[in-house]
């Protein structure tokens, strides 16, 4: 299956545990509900005015606004439009974007919602989307490790890879599967990764507020 048929199946996936859930549980993403994670995927999507915000701090007043718009239609509406991608003149429906820009993003923000709640367990993956989140961690790694105030090496558990040094330096190494991996290179802690290192570093890595 091609990075674009496992970025689909997890938008799939993604778009019927929102309708399972409802429009009011939490998510991993600090302070946005099930509705807030749906708006801020139509948007990324569909609103090239306001998508840039989502990354870029001066641009995020207007992101926020008008993802508050969008948040506001009826809930069914919301994950229909997840759930059917982006329109036809969006770059993301350009061929190959879904599995080059939407992998990962699907993969992270489905586990936003199956982890917002105790009791949460990881997927057991199969090794073809294992490994191609593993080739994101290579190729984004750096990108989203940036701002740990110390080293850090990333160490896959669940196939082949091996290791790699996301930042360069003494400090931590991660261990876990790809999926694990990518998770909390991407910020978030309700994973199961072991993090190896001096306490101080660990203390460091900790403390950094990683992903885009």
């Amino acid at each position: 299956m091609s990075a674009s048929r496992q970025a689909r199946r997890e938008r799939l996936e993604l778009a019927e545990l929102l309708l399972a859930v409802g429009p009011d549980e939490s998510t991993l993403c600090e302070g946005w509900t099930t509705r807030d994670l749906a708006a801020h995927l139509v948007v990324r999507e569909g609103r090239p005015d306001a998508a840039p915000g989502i990354a870029l701090p001066p641009f995020a007043g207007w992101t926020a606004r008008v993802q508050a718009s969008v948040a506001s239609r009826p809930y069914p509406e919301l994950v229909r439009a997840v759930r059917t991608g982006p329109p036809r003149l969006s770059v993301f429906s350009l061929p190959g974007m879904d599995g080059l820009a939407n992998l990962a993003e699907y993969y992270v923000h489905h586990e936003d919602v199956r982890r917002g709640a105790p009791g949460w367990e990881p997927r057991d993956l199969d090794p073809e989307l294992a490994d191609l989140l593993w080739g994101r961690l290579s190729t984004m790694g750096r990108l989203l490790v940036r701002s740990s105030p110390v080293g850090v090496t990333l160490e896959r558990a669940d196939g082949p890879g091996g290791r790699i040094v996301a930042k360069g330096g003494a400090g931590v190494t991660l261990r876990g599967t790809a999926g694990e991996l990518l998770l909390r290179a991407y910020g978030r802690h309700a994973v199961q990764v072991e993090v190896d290192g001096p306490a101080d570093a660990v203390a460091a890595f900790e403390s950094a507020s990683l992903g885009i």
